[in-house]
């Protein structure tokens, strides 16, 4: 064998080892790990599941994400810093865990500022998403969608809830998020922070009186155990936000970015139809399970919500507020 012909011999290996690398790397699925703080069960449970199966379906198994609920993966805030910092792939956080990274989502939380989910909805996929989503690039996040919690309520093992002077004096738990525990204090309540899996210990054991949080949080928790009363008092509203590492999203082709962005949507919508469909018959069932409901009017509980925003408007700054306050009043 002479010169030339050794030379062929070694580029054409060299061509055939590049494509089965090529051919390996090709059958190599991304696989990624999505954590969250719902109960098995939950809609967003069943969501994140369906945006799961849905995305390996439609790439063939070339993308494969494993869903991690009920805290498997850390507390809320810890699920969102390890998606910063690209320890896990996917998580959920709420607005109110977002706005340690961005004030303008901080606002999203000022205590009855929407009328009801559809102004949210409208709201927060229309003009506020084009404000704020950019902020999130910054911190390596990928906005895919909003999906939903819901509005919060009020639960209570001491007495039920009719009027803003029926919250003096209990002891409320809150997430550490100051639009939630202004609320609460602007109202009387006496706010303590407990992490959110040591709750329903805390309430059984009468550590604190109270809690408030969305109705499907609620029952799929089973605080109904451990509190008696439930005033519907709708009083801030959040939702999840569906984001991805960016440094995930990057290994990606353009096509299976598409069809990521285009099922997160997909179950986003469902959770909310899901969650809308389901209040009724959540208040329903917790009452069956011994829960006395009370609806007191909102208004009324509106009037002393002036010292949370001011305290807001300290946290997020008086200019953000004033922005999504004229966004919330003219998105109709």
């Amino acid at each position: 064998m002479n010169k030339t012909q050794c030379l062929m011999l070694a580029l054409a290996f060299l061509t055939t080892s590049a494509t089965l690398v090529n051919d390996v790397q090709a059958q190599t699925p991304v696989k990624m790990r999505f954590g969250h703080y719902a109960p098995a069960g939950h809609p967003g449970d069943l969501a994140a599941k369906m945006f799961a199966e849905a995305v390996a379906k439609r790439t063939n198994g070339a993308v494969v994400v494993s869903v991690f609920p009920d805290n498997q993966l850390g507390s809320p805030p810890e699920q969102l810093e390890q998606n910063i910092m690209g320890a896990i792939d996917m998580s959920v956080p709420t607005q109110g865990a977002l706005d340690k990274y961005s004030k303008k989502f901080a606002v999203v939380m000022l205590p009855f500022i929407f009328r009801d989910a559809q102004h949210a909805y409208k709201v927060l996929d229309g003009p506020f998403l084009q404000w704020a989503a950019p902020d999130l690039d910054k911190q390596g996040l990928i906005f895919l969608s909003n999906w939903e919690w819901g509005f919060r309520n009020l639960t209570n093992s001491v007495r039920p809830i009719n009027a803003p002077d029926d919250v003096k004096g209990l002891k409320i738990r809150t997430p550490p998020e100051i639009q939630l525990q202004a609320a609460m204090e602007a109202l009387g309540g006496n706010v303590t922070k407990i992490a959110f899996p040591e709750l329903f210990l805390a309430l059984k054991q009468g550590v604190v009186d109270a809690q408030e949080n969305p109705l499907s949080v609620i029952f799929h928790n089973k605080f109904y155990e451990a509190q008696k009363h439930l005033a519907l008092t709708n009083h801030v509203y959040n939702s999840w936000v569906h984001v991805m590492s960016k440094k995930t999203w990057e290994k990606l082709t353009p096509d299976q970015q598409r069809v990521v962005k285009e099922e997160s949507k997909m179950a986003g919508d469902w959770m909310r139809a899901e969650v809308q469909k389901s209040e009724a018959g959540l208040i329903s069932q917790l009452k069956e399970k011994g829960m006395q409901v009370t609806s007191p009017k909102q208004a009324d509980f509106k009037t002393k919500m002036q010292p949370a925003y001011d305290r807001i408007g300290q946290y997020a700054g008086k200019e953000n507020v004033e922005t999504f306050i004229k966004m919330a009043e003219e998105t109709k």
